[in-house]
């Protein structure tokens, strides 16, 4: 087992592979991706990013390349498949790169640096789901609380499970990754800024409130056949709790789940109209033009009413939160700063994506991690595809 006292885990490395023919491929369909970029997002991912307009056009072909490989990566390396990223080089620069556990040293698509590490993603998702296993026992009371542990993730990059704890809390990670049975090898512990907690305090990212009581932001728009809605955080509302968009009542939640998963959906009256949007604080909006996932590294913005438009990179997939309340899985953690009120609100890349719901974060005493360095930051969303799918519902595109 390994205890990080180093506060980044990400580091810059010179490209391997030349991604040149893989850029060409594509240079047409991503100028235009660069061009329908709005002047507020470019911004935005400058200001929080470092990447500039120049960076963009190559950024976006990096991020198309990771997103339609995916598979066929994963294909190739078969068994031995350790993950794959989007990665920045030191010249600022982007590259798509694939891990794999076996002796291979090249691929077959174009553009992909090959990285060889030594777990494959197989071996390091069987340590997680023990680390899942023992936390369920801990909720049943079979062992003792998770007091201190905040989650816990496979992550490629590191090619190991990251499991954050809060400062000064390494025993009770160390404990339970030992009373689990997890492979301590494979694990890192890291300290974690802040105190994991949801953060409950509608075009997607602005308030409503429940019940006149909380506060939590819209995440995107839905159908549900001749139903109108939105998507949002399950800790926000219970079944049947009423949502008021600027004190006036627009709809109930209609079914949501937490803790487990942080899903909910609401359901709103015929009068509402549903806009294809997110808002970007500053006047603008971001149009969602599908909800196509997006690859560990790659550029992701987030809209909620408390702390308006930020943007990170996704930093973890299929990662388990110890909530108070109890462990929500298969969320997604970026760097991206969050706080109190968020939840719920929208995810979405610079090509329009849609990519989940807010869930939670390690907030300071402040009501956010702002504050935290990115790369210390936990800013968790609960993945949209799963919601759409489990309560049947379309996302409104435009």
């Amino acid at each position: 087992m390994y205890v990080s006292n180093h506060r980044s885990r990400r580091i810059a490395r010179a490209s391997v592979f030349c991604v040149a023919a893989a850029l060409a491929a594509m240079s047409s369909g991503a100028a235009l991706a660069s061009e329908q970029v709005s002047p507020e997002l470019k911004f935005a991912m400058q200001r929080d990013l470092g990447i500039f307009p120049a960076q963009l056009p190559q950024y976006l072909q990096t991020e198309k390349l990771a997103r339609t490989q995916a598979a066929a990566i994963e294909r190739e390396f078969g068994a031995q498949f350790a993950g794959s990223w989007i990665e920045r080089n030191q010249d600022g620069s982007f590259k798509v790169v694939a891990a794999t556990s076996g002796a291979r040293k090249s691929t077959t698509l174009g553009g992909v640096e090959v990285r060889n590490v030594r777990y494959s993603l197989k071996q390091l998702q069987a340590s997680m789901d023990q680390l899942d296993a023992g936390a369920n026992a801990r909720v049943k009371g079979i062992s003792k609380p998770l007091d201190g542990v905040q989650s816990w993730y496979v992550d490629a990059q590191t090619n190991s499970i990251v499991v954050k704890v809060d400062e000064g809390a390494t025993d009770a990670g160390v404990d339970f990754v030992a009373l689990s049975g997890a492979d301590s090898a494979q694990v890192r512990i890291e300290h974690s800024p802040g105190k994991l907690q949801t953060t409950a305090n509608i075009i997607g990212g602005i308030e409503y409130s429940i019940n006149n009581a909380s506060l939590c932001s819209v995440g995107f728009s839905v159908t549900r056949g001749a139903t109108k809605g939105f998507v949002t955080a399950g800790h926000c509302g219970t079944v049947n709790a009423v949502a008021r968009i600027g004190g006036a009542q627009v709809g109930t939640f209609a079914a949501r789940v937490f803790p487990g998963n942080d899903r909910a959906w609401v359901s709103l009256t015929s009068a509402q109209t549903l806009l294809p949007r997110v808002s970007n604080y500053s006047g603008g909006y971001i149009t969602v033009r599908g909800s196509s996932e997006a690859a560990i590294g790659a550029a992701v913005c987030r809209s909620g009413r408390t702390t308006g438009y930020q943007c990170g990179t996704i930093t973890a997939k299929n990662v388990t939160a110890n909530y108070a309340e109890g462990a929500v899985r298969g969320l997604t953690n970026a760097n991206a700063c969050m706080g109190r009120g968020d939840s719920g609100g929208s995810w979405i890349t610079s090509a329009g994506q849609a990519q989940g719901v807010m869930s939670g974060g390690n907030v300071q005493s402040n009501g956010n991690n702002c504050g935290i360095p990115a790369s210390q930051r936990s800013s968790l969303f609960e993945r949209l595809t799963p919601i759409l799918s489990q309560y049947g519902l379309t996302l409104v595109t435009g």
